[in-house]
């Protein structure tokens, strides 16, 4: 991936190092508002999805995803389990599926989704339990794409300038591409998030998600 080098990377990693003290902590005050309103007002949907689950195959409500936070830790991301229980073991068993994973770290038409996970995906239902992440410091309601360490490669030079901010809940890309963008295009939106931030740019981004979702565009 190219984006006029590392010239530009070391430009923007400097520019991220500067960003504005204001603006951290009008960030963070945002994000402790929101996640303790939206998880207050969703309980009744978030329990209603656990049910869900649970009564579908009996297996774990919650899954852990292991992802990369700022200043490279790396922490666990909770979302609902939208998978089967045997998930991983599938895409093990399956040479040409764990071909495609690894092309894009998703899958459209993924087999080893549920019909209970399908719904909990399109209304992005899934992404709720996240709103923790976000109390415990370790996530912001807007940021880059919350990835794993195999992803992290996929960055270039520009790894330490993704590593420099908290991954998001919802972002420029999600608003922007969603699901139906390539990873070189991902990579991309998130530098230009990270270039751009402020606390305004975050609102926007904030205000135009409910949208998003409810159109489900590009989500699977």
């Amino acid at each position: 991936m190219t984006m006029n080098g590392p010239q530009t990377a070391e430009r923007l990693l400097a520019g991220a190092r500067a960003h504005s003290a204001a603006d951290t902590v009008l960030k963070r005050g945002m994000d402790v508002v929101v996640a303790a309103v939206a998880l207050l007002m969703a309980s009744p949907v978030m329990l209603a999805a656990a049910l869900a689950i649970k009564v579908h195959d009996g297996g774990p409500v919650l899954h852990r995803r292991r992802c990369v936070g700022i200043g490279g830790k790396e922490f666990d991301a909770f979302k609902f389990r939208s998978m089967r229980i045997d998930a991983d073991q599938m895409l093990e068993r399956d040479e040409r599926l764990r071909t495609r994973f690894e092309r894009n770290f998703k899958l459209e038409r993924d087999p080893r989704v549920t019909g209970v996970g399908r719904l909990l995906r399109r209304t992005s239902i899934d992404e709720l339990p996240q709103f923790w992440n976000v109390l415990k410091g370790e996530m912001s309601v807007v940021g880059p794409r919350m990835i794993t360490r195999p992803e992290l490669a996929k960055y270039g030079e520009f790894t330490a300038l993704l590593l420099t901010v908290k991954p998001g809940i919802t972002g420029y890309w999600q608003t922007e591409g969603r699901q139906k963008t390539s990873f070189e295009e991902r990579v991309r939106m998130d530098v230009h998030y990270i270039q751009n931030r402020s606390f305004w740019f975050d609102v926007r981004i904030l205000l135009r998600t409910p949208l998003k979702v409810l159109k489900a565009e590009g989500a699977y």
